[in-house]
């Protein structure tokens, strides 16, 4: 089949942030910074302009990759819910870098700066191969690309901490990994193909005759396991605090933001695309990803509650949010799916606005990061206690914020599933919100608070720039039009997982 010429945006999507790394190590520090910020802003106009065709083609097709075709080519696979992955993806790659410009030259060395850069062009291609390949090997292969380019842009920050935290994630991450690549190469083994839709038939087969059913099942928990250390899945989250909480912003930003989802996506796709649902159901696997989703989601915000440090607490609270997700993926249904998939796309625009305000609040607190540092921080930096406080409501759950259609979607999705699960999510949803709404509004209320009397700060500290206010005034707009206009993201969701198998 003859292929338009726009329907090779997918590959310039990944082949673009790819190649302009290599020419980004090159550059100095300023070069390197308008250089990167080009390159995303064509990648989110090249995302939405996809958008926009894919919603007029509606369906999905393959690209092929060089001269060889299927089973020995590489193939990119595009539908609707990969263009508007991807255009989420890379809009809050481009917002977390804005936010966090004027600190990347204050955390990070003069002559490392470039590579910083490298870093995040590199991180972005890898998000966009993700959410494009249909090649399972060379999802692996980007996948180790993102996690070196994640740990890079922990440790830039050259202190004591975020080099230990880089280790802690490294470590971790490689665990991850591990798992990951076993579960392929047995599968790769069980079916002779590494495309795909091509394992999809193999499995299919295997399946229907009964053959290798306890190999399948080990592939199945291999690679969920994998991707559940690297995403952050209660209880292997212990690197997440340290992670988030130390780096520089924009790192943390995008690493609670993107990172974490990306790894989510693959599962997604794995789910559907190589090893089907049916199969998927057959192993029980989603009652232990439900179980663990249940327990990170009332866990990580008790350790939220728990915390001193604003950043920490914002941390915490994703694992709580990763729960959320692997909550939807465990009901096994389609409304669980549409859920999970929405909670992504509002939990990246939610999580990369307050990690870029609690650094905007805690610059106008002395640049301390401690609660009892924090009062009255939102009348310093007025941008900054906005745009947090709508990123807290929408994380309990306030009318027309995303995070509200969020809950309300997962709570219909349990619903409709019935019986005891229906009873478990509705619980957890309401023992989670009650201590989302603890630490939460406890946040808001100190950063509101009358600064103490014996305490003085300069205001000028909390004033980032056009850059960093712009980006959360977008952060700010994106979350409520994900409140308002939920419906036109669902409807793209629904549709794409239609044919997304």
């Amino acid at each position: 089949m003859q292929l338009a010429l726009w329907q090779s945006i997918p590959f310039a999507c990944i082949l673009l942030p790819l190649g302009s790394a290599a020419m980004t190590s090159v550059l100095r520090g300023r070069a390197a910074r308008y250089w990167t910020t080009l390159v995303l802003c064509a990648e989110v106009v090249l995302s939405a302009v996809f958008v926009g065709l894919m919603h007029r083609f509606g369906g999905s097709y393959t690209y092929m990759m060089g001269h060889y075709p299927a089973p020995w080519g590489n193939e990119i696979r595009a539908g609707l819910l990969e263009a508007v992955t991807a255009l989420f993806f890379s809009l809050i790659m481009l917002l977390s870098l804005l936010g966090g410009l004027k600190k990347i030259d204050e955390h990070i060395l003069k002559d490392k700066v470039s590579l910083y850069y490298v870093m995040l062009l590199l991180l972005s291609s890898a998000l966009m191969a993700q959410v494009y390949t249909n090649d399972i090997f060379t999802a692996y292969v980007f996948l180790e690309i993102m996690t070196l380019s994640a740990c890079s842009l922990i440790a830039a920050r050259n202190r004591g901490r975020t080099l230990v935290a880089a280790t802690r994630y490294m470590i971790m991450n490689l665990v991850g990994s591990g798992l990951f690549l076993l579960g392929i190469i047995l599968l790769y083994d069980l079916t002779g193909h590494l495309l795909m839709s091509n394992i999809k038939e193999a499995v299919a087969q295997l399946h229907a005759t009964g053959e290798y059913q306890m190999p399948l099942t080990v592939v199945v928990a291999l690679i969920s396991i994998g991707l559940s250390i690297k995403s952050a899945l209660f209880p292997f989250h212990t690197w997440v605090p340290d992670a988030y909480g130390y780096t520089t912003p924009t790192s943390s930003a995008v690493l609670s933001s993107l990172v974490s989802k990306g790894y989510i996506f693959l599962l997604i796709k794995i789910m559907y695309r190589v090893i089907g649902l049916d199969v998927i159901a057959s192993t029980r696997l989603p009652n232990v990803l439900f179980v663990f989703a249940l327990l990170g989601m009332i866990m990580g915000s008790l350790s939220a509650i728990r915390q001193t440090d604003i950043r920490r607490m914002i941390a915490y609270s994703s694992v709580a949010q990763i729960g959320y997700v692997y909550m939807g993926i465990g009901l096994g249904t389609d409304a669980g799916m549409i859920a999970a998939v929405f909670h992504i796309f509002s939990h990246a625009m939610c999580k990369s606005m307050l990690f870029l305000a609690a650094g905007g609040l805690a610059d106008a607190s002395g640049n301390s990061k401690k609660f009892h540092d924090l009062w009255g921080s939102a009348y310093r930096s007025p941008i900054a206690g906005v745009a947090f406080t709508v990123g807290a409501l929408s994380m309990i759950g306030f009318p027309f914020i995303g995070g509200f259609n969020s809950k309300l979607y997962f709570a219909m999705a349990a619903v409709q599933t019935g019986g005891t699960r229906m009873l478990l999510v509705l619980a957890a949803l309401v023992i989670s919100t009650w201590l989302n709404t603890l630490y939460f509004m406890k946040t808001v209320i100190t950063i509101y608070r009358q600064p103490r009397p014996d305490v003085s700060y300069s205001v000028e500290k909390g004033q980032r720039g056009f850059c960093f206010n712009a980006s959360l005034l977008c952060f700010t707009a994106a979350n409520i039009c994900l409140g308002l206009f939920a419906h036109v993201i669902t409807d793209a969701i629904t549709r794409g997982l239609a044919i997304f198998g």
